[in-house]
């Protein structure tokens, strides 16, 4: 028998977010995000280091038993708010979730107390873009070593170690310095993308290729959500705000009415999307019906996401068009994760076919 999936935030929860918020308050101004953006090194590390480090973050899915804090998903979805909310240039998603979670499916304890110490960054080398379900990349194995290329990775070039899937069904722990990562083009700097090339790189066998992954990238894409939500609740947030202040025609620009008709609707989306995030979070803590919340909050998550960026952009009026507003930052952020882990598209025909229903 189910249980309601409990949506309200716990006083622990909210204690938590306190914390992360004054931190990021302090460290993760927009002008530095956008000032580290424009630099060859975009990933702030001196913020990973409080995050992860200081403040024990890296640690929250892994057993207190193997170096972590033995919290849950919860806890962790709160965390990506706030990271979300700042656009904060950190593989904590890609590190403290994606590689961390594919760890805990394989079972090796030394490398999962590496990376909840935060001084060991992982990434799992599937493109960003790859679904749950959908077929991966792998490299070739053979006598030891491993060879092939492997496009899309996130955070690479931070990663102290790769999670390489090879064509033998295994999961490899490479180091970073024995294969060449190269920057690819991404929209969104604050999340770099790069291409792995491995030319007879030495690799330690971790597990099982296939329910690593499937189990990394479900709780990605459940755990995006909330990196969504609050990214769509910042724009809300600040488009209000500004409208309060900007004035037109010796007016304020919010008091017009159709101004208010369309922050009115953002709002409405917004709060549904907590609501969906929410479940997602605590689906993937208890277990229970995790496949159709997760499909339900990033078929749902996307489209708001961009929508609040794109209004938060356009209300801003010229400010919002310019390189010294952060608002470009939360919009490429919000399009670059509407492709994150599977498109809205693939997780509602996920999600067809998860509750029997037929896709048009």
């Amino acid at each position: 028998m189910s249980t309601q999936p409990d949506l309200l935030y716990s006083e622990e929860e909210e204690a938590l977010r306190a914390a992360v918020r004054d931190l990021l308050t302090d460290h993760c101004a927009a002008a530095d995000v956008i000032a580290r953006s424009e630099s060859d090194a975009p990933h702030d590390l001196a913020l990973w280091k409080s995050l992860a480090d200081g403040m024990g973050l890296a640690g929250l899915l892994v057993p207190e038993a193997q170096g972590g804090q033995g919290a849950s998903h919860r806890e962790v979805a709160v965390v990506l708010e706030e990271l979300g909310r700042a656009v904060a240039p950190v593989p904590y998603l890609t590190s403290a979730v994606v590689a961390t979670e594919a760890l805990l499916a394989c079972g090796d304890e030394e490398l999962l107390g590496q990376l909840a110490s935060g001084r060991t960054i992982g990434a799992l080398a599937v493109g960003l873009h790859s679904a749950a379900g959908a077929a991966f990349a792998v490299v070739r194995a053979g006598n030891g070593v491993l060879h092939g290329e492997l496009t899309g990775i996130a955070d690479a070039a931070v990663a102290d170690v790769l999670l390489v899937p090879a064509d033998d069904g295994g999961l490899y722990a490479v180091a970073a310095d024995a294969v060449t990562i190269t920057p690819q083009a991404s929209l969104d700097l604050t999340r770099p993308l790069a291409t792995v090339t491995l030319e007879g790189a030495a690799g330690r066998r971790v597990g099982d290729a296939e329910p690593a992954v499937r189990r990394a990238l479900r709780a990605a894409a459940g755990q995006l959500a909330s990196e969504q939500l609050g990214v769509a609740d910042w724009a809300l947030t600040e488009t209000v705000r500004y409208l309060k202040v900007r004035k037109q025609f010796n007016r304020q620009v919010g008091g017009f009415q159709a101004l208010k008709h369309r922050l009115a609707q953002l709002w409405l989306e917004v709060v549904n999307l907590r609501a969906a995030a929410r479940a997602a979070a605590d689906a993937l803590a208890s277990g229970e019906d995790a496949d159709v919340s997760v499909a339900v909050a990033q078929a749902y998550a996307a489209p708001v996401a961009v929508h609040a960026t794109e209004e938060a952009v356009q209300l801003h009026g010229g400010i919002g068009m310019t390189w010294e507003h952060p608002a470009h930052l939360y919009l490429k952020r919000a399009k670059a994760d509407s492709i994150a882990y599977g498109t809205a598209g693939a997780h509602r025909e996920a999600l067809a076919g998860l509750v029997g229903l037929q896709a048009p």
